[in-house]
């Protein structure tokens, strides 16, 4: 199929946030098209892994069966400095249920959902270039000889995100970011219901590096195995990771029963945290790992993807009455922001910004700081031991890492975690999700 002359809502890129922006645009009637470079299904550098939080929103596409039908998680299986700890997902509001589906299969799936609530779904079609009006608005796309006229775009195109950077999307490469490397790996233990989180990992000359292994077991007689490590510009990772993945294969091959070489090893470098400015315009914003919505201490981007194209598609159907946009810079989880200027959707110039800032903005702020630490070669291996050493702590350090403390919890742990994260929010220098 051509792309189509016009549309309502241009979608660019068809993984989590994309597929879930137009599923939830096109279930609300709005006459939707989404084009994908890639054609599916297609992989993706990815842990695989659906945490609590992202099952919750996995459900409300529908689909939550369908994942749990594949493998149902029950939280994580700790191991280092001399300890090991399992630590079930917390109960909640987001249910305690994690699950895992290879990237091949579960962006086809989101993918087919849209299609199923009435979006038009191209693979194989790159875009190349953007057209814009005299007050700034996105007008139309190009890709290839096609030109695509659109009311409101929707940038879903990844921690790259080349049509984001045409429009002025900038990375703050000073912040917390990460280095990671996938592989698949058959395994004996493939239907474990528990993930595997190696936090004293150490590369093949004895050094401990800056990020945890992970072994995500996928029920289908494979186990998504790979490892992460955090970086900044003043701290890179000097690390191979594809070397240091194979080596850490090596270290559990006994312990997880793996058969056979790592294969399918892919790497891949994320921004993290909000470390983006230019994430909006008047009538486009950016979602999922293009707005940079990664949690720094885990890498985790699928629940965010998922989430943030629910609240997007809502924010974009409240601007079509007129409630969103404007130029207060409020946002909420209604996407209320003024009564609209510009925009045949309403002015997504803030309120968008404002939505994430309202949404991740305290989590995020924190999880940098906390990221950041951990690129300091003498902090994980004095802090390490001492938090192995107690299930309280790393019970609480699960939850908030898996970011499932809810804004209804008033227990210390959660009272902590959002204090601490409203302080490191006004001593940031970079505000997350910049204007």
């Amino acid at each position: 199929m051509r792309p189509p002359a016009s549309t309502d809502v241009l979608v660019v890129g068809c993984g989590p946030a994309g597929a879930a922006t137009a599923t939830w645009l096109a279930r609300a009637g709005r006459e939707v098209t989404v084009l994908d470079a890639a054609t599916f299904p297609r992989d993706k550098t990815c842990g695989d892994g659906l945490t609590p939080r992202a099952m919750l929103e996995v459900d409300r596409l529908g689909l939550g069966n369908w994942a749990r039908d594949r493998i149902t998680i029950g939280g994580l299986e700790l191991r280092g400095f001399g300890h090991e700890r399992r630590v079930p997902w917390p109960a909640g509001e987001h249910g305690g249920v994690g699950s895992a589906v290879r990237r091949t299969v579960f962006d086809d799936r989101l993918r087919l959902a849209a299609v199923e609530a009435g979006a038009t779904v191209l693979d194989g079609v790159r875009v190349t270039g953007v057209e814009r009006g005299d007050d700034g608005e996105v007008t139309a796309v190009r890709a290839g000889d096609d030109r695509i006229a659109c009311r409101t775009l929707v940038l879903a195109d990844g921690v790259r995100s080349p049509v984001g950077r045409l429009l002025g999307r900038t990375w703050h490469r000073d912040t917390v970011y990460a280095v990671a490397a996938r592989s698949y790996v058959r395994s004996g233990r493939h239907d474990h219901p528990w993930i595997g989180s190696d936090l004293e990992l150490r590369d093949e000359a004895g050094e401990i590096q800056p990020g945890y292994g992970w072994v995500f077991p996928l029920g289908d007689g494979e186990v998504n195995l790979g490892v992460g490590a955090l970086a900044t510009s003043a701290r890179p990772a000097n690390v191979a990771v594809k070397d240091l993945l194979r080596h850490y294969a090596r270290s559990i091959r006994a312990g997880w029963e793996l058969e056979g070489e790592p294969r399918a090893v892919t790497s891949a470098l994320l921004p993290m945290g909000g470390a983006v400015s230019g994430v909006a315009g008047r009538n486009w914003a950016s979602v999922g790992d293009a707005a940079a919505c990664v949690n720094p201490l885990n890498g985790e981007g699928i629940d965010y993807a998922l989430e943030g194209g629910r609240l997007l598609a809502e924010l974009i159907c409240a601007g079509d009455s007129g409630v969103a946009g404007g130029s207060s810079g409020s946002g909420g989880s209604g996407g209320s922001g003024g009564s609209g200027s510009g925009g045949a959707h309403g002015d997504l110039t803030r309120a968008w910004p404002a939505l994430l800032r309202e949404t991740y903005g305290e989590s995020f702020a924190i999880a940098r700081d906390a990221a950041r630490l951990l690129t300091f070669p003498q902090f994980l291996p004095l802090a390490g031991p001492v938090g192995m050493r107690s299930q309280t702590l790393m019970t609480a350090a699960v939850r908030c890492m898996s970011n499932t403390v809810s804004d209804s919890d008033r227990d210390v742990v959660a009272r902590a975690w959002r204090a601490a994260g409203s302080v490191a929010r006004r001593l940031d220098r970079h505000p997350l999700f910049a204007d």
